[in-house]
């Protein structure tokens, strides 16, 4: 969980819009999203906490009604997340709100009246803090079903990222878009080829640094971070840069240079050299394929869960087979094409609960059915070997950076798909021009 200022800084947005259930009606619509709307006072009090926190940096900021467009879209697609999270029957129930707010404070050595005093300070009730809380927490769920069932990293890639970065340079890079409709105009692209020249411009005379014009200038969602892309290695950036990267020196930017969502700028922050591997003691592993089962929602979804995994242990331990069960069965939507197969893991990988089930077996033995936060499983132990801690550590490192990188790609097309289709009808000062827009 993040310290109290990070996630005050990120809960901004996800504050203003909770607040919208406590305002009168009657307050001016900035925006309808679907069957939500966007008042014109969350729009505004957004866009004011943008501007404290560049309170010493103000020449930073775009333009109002620019600032206006950037912070509205956000909203948007909080609204739009919020509400795909619900039908998909994501839940976030009053204890886990509870337990967060606690870890939160605990981490910043406050108590909870000392908490609700710094965000009074900060101008925000706890009832909305709770609000903006929940709804994070709602999206970041959201987001880990999405990887779970849409993004898979085999033990090749991970294999083929080791060798390729092993001692290789890394590179912290940031980049600046300009966007383009999916099947632009010849007078669209023109538009933005003038505008990326145009901060291209301001770039090459210095008049201007890079994290300043991403901030004014990018239409991408990270725009308001400088345009920030972190840390990639060269098989993780777009070959249409990776190739002049390698002869370009830190702060160095390169484009524009078309892409898919329209025209981009990048700049080399800084590089690092890759971590090389090194001597070290051994760790055990194990190789181990589950069944789960997730309860439904409801009194009853938690004894209807055990019930069927009771009924699912019964037919493996009557001579079905683990594989064929997991297929037919699993609520896993990642392991259960594999026949629930997990592949190797050390063992708090998937948490302590199940981490000491599978430790607890012999290999080709199968549990009992046990629970853990997310449902009731049956676990069948492979195997064990033993590797080393630092090739696993680097190994598990490696297998986090390519599933990240694979959700952040998986994850932005989601939600273009999201905005595209969406009734959106915008009443808020300039960006009203754009008109309505649906799917």
């Amino acid at each position: 969980m993040k310290t109290l200022f990070a996630f005050l800084c990120a809960a901004l947005l996800f504050a203003a819009s909770a607040h919208a259930q406590q305002t009168q009606p009657l307050e001016r619509i900035a925006a309808v999203v679907n069957e939500d709307v966007i008042l014109q006072s969350e729009l505004d009090r957004a866009v004011q906490n943008i501007v404290n926190q560049y309170a010493d940096r103000q020449n930073q900021l775009p333009p109002r009604p620019v600032l206006e467009r950037q912070v509205l879209e956000r909203l948007i697609l909080v609204k739009l997340q919020t509400a795909r999270a619900a039908e998909t029957g994501v839940r976030i129930g009053d204890a886990e709100v509870d337990t967060a707010i606690n870890n939160i404070a605990q981490q910043n050595n406050l108590s909870p009246d000392q908490l609700r005093q710094q965000l009074a300070r900060d101008g925000m009730s706890i009832e909305d803090f709770r609000s903006s809380l929940r709804d994070e927490i709602l999206i970041q769920r959201m987001r880990q079903r999405f990887a779970q069932s849409r993004v898979s990293v085999s033990d090749a890639e991970v294999e083929a990222a080791m060798t390729s970065q092993a001692g290789a340079t890394q590179y912290n890079l940031a980049h600046i878009l300009v966007a383009l409709p999916e099947g632009a105009t010849p007078e669209q692209i023109a538009t933005g080829q003038q505008k990326v020249d145009g901060i291209k411009g301001l770039l090459d005379r210095n008049e201007m640094d890079f994290a300043a014009a991403a901030v004014r200038y990018s239409d991408s969602p990270n725009a308001l971070e400088g345009g920030s892309l972190g840390w990639r290695s060269l098989d993780e950036i777009p070959v249409a840069f990776a190739n002049a990267i390698r002869s370009m020196s830190p702060g160095d930017v390169i484009g524009p240079i078309r892409g898919p969502s329209g025209f981009q700028l990048l700049q080399l922050v800084e590089t690092r050299e890759g971590a090389q591997a090194t001597g070290g003691g051994t760790v055990t592993q194990y190789s181990a394929r589950h069944i789960l089962i997730r309860p439904a929602e409801g009194a009853s979804g938690d004894g209807e869960a055990k019930a069927r995994i009771d009924t699912l242990r019964a037919r493996i331990a009557g001579g079905a087979d683990f594989e064929t069960v997991a297929r037919e069965s699993s609520d896993d939507t990642v392991s259960k094409d594999n026949g629930g197969d997990l592949g190797w893991f050390t063992q708090d990988e998937f948490g302590p609960e199940f981490g000491g089930q599978v430790a607890a077996l012999q290999d080709g033995q199968v549990s009992a059915p046990f629970k853990t936060q997310a449902g009731w499983h049956v676990v069948q132990r492979v195997a064990t070997r033993q590797t080393s801690v630092d090739d696993e550590n680097r190994r598990a490192q490696v297998r986090e950076s390519i599933g990240q990188r694979k959700l952040e790609d998986e994850w932005d097309r989601y939600l273009r798909e999201m905005r595209g289709e969406a009734y959106v009808d915008i009443r808020s000062g300039d960006a009203a021009q754009a008109g309505s827009d649906g799917g």
